[in-house]
């Protein structure tokens, strides 16, 4: 296991960095001032978040099925996704995102339970339609705010950001594998340690220092905060998966990332940590 996540692990992360500054490339972000940007930023990055959030989808009704619930996903793939991109589409469309995400949130119920109508009736109808606004919520909305640190702070604070927790993912796993004795949550996540959860921090801020050092997105102080935090927020972000896993019954969301599992075993802690990375880029770098 640790020798797959040694080695998909740097390609993942090579794979997305370069997509994700191929993109700044394309509509202007890395340019040194902002005004240069071109009015629409962050296409690629949405791309890829949509076709995240369908094999997430199919990943999360794959779970909810074995607790006999119905994810009806031709509607939570476009709702996950259209809440996914709310700080996209204001770029050319006057729509405020407010009112855009209500629409969205809105139709997207309404799609629910006529689905709920036309396949099941009443049998059901707050389980299902409950299953299916969560994986809106937990793929859509938690998305959003990645799309959003992108679009606001530009390239290189969202690589600072999932470059940091992913770090803390890897040094908790690294040191946890190797030196765990202290179980940090049995009744969840029997594997994760204290331990594990000290090379998390260790791994997050040594990283979050050395994006600060490079660039000018923060001071070395703030990036040791934004580095603890997130070690730990993408702890509790991989723990709440653990938890939709384990009632489940299952050890993986998926097969389709080697060492990894699914798809939602790799972006559980960022999903989780964007909100906090969204919130410190706002109070810290503007």
């Amino acid at each position: 296991m640790l020798k797959f996540r040694l080695l998909f692990g740097p390609v993942m992360a090579v794979l997305f960095a370069g997509v994700v500054i191929f993109g700044g490339w394309i509509d202007g972000s890395l340019t040194a001032t902002p005004d240069d940007d071109k009015a629409v930023q962050g296409t690629i990055l949405c791309i890829v978040i949509a076709l995240l959030i369908i094999a997430g989808q199919l990943e999360f009704g794959r779970l909810a099925g074995a607790k006999k619930l119905k994810v009806f996903s031709a509607v939570s793939i476009p709702g996950s996704i259209l809440v996914a991109t709310t700080c996209y589409w204001p770029q050319f469309l006057k729509i405020s995102p407010e009112i855009y995400l209500l629409s969205v949130a809105g139709f997207t119920l309404v799609g629910l339970l006529v689905y709920q109508y036309i396949g099941y009736g009443t049998s059901g109808v707050i389980s299902n339609c409950g299953a299916g606004l969560f994986s809106v919520i937990y793929l859509g909305v938690f998305g959003g705010f990645v799309v959003a640190v992108r679009i606001e702070f530009g390239v290189w604070a969202l690589l600072m950001f999932i470059s940091v927790i992913k770090s803390a993912d890897i040094g908790a796993y690294a040191i946890g594998s190797f030196f765990g004795r202290h179980k940090f949550s049995p009744r969840v996540s029997p594997g994760k340690t204290w331990e594990g959860m000290a090379g998390a921090v260790v791994a997050a801020v040594i990283v979050a220092i050395v994006f600060a050092a490079s660039s000018a997105i923060m001071g070395w102080w703030s990036a040791v905060v934004f580095g603890i935090c997130l070690a730990f927020i993408g702890q509790l972000g991989d723990l709440a998966e653990s938890m939709m896993k384990r009632d489940a019954e299952e050890k993986d969301s998926g097969k389709s990332v080697p060492g990894f599992g699914g798809v939602l075993d790799v972006v559980d802690s960022p999903l989780v940590g964007s909100v906090f990375a969204y919130l410190f880029f706002v109070c810290c770098c503007r």
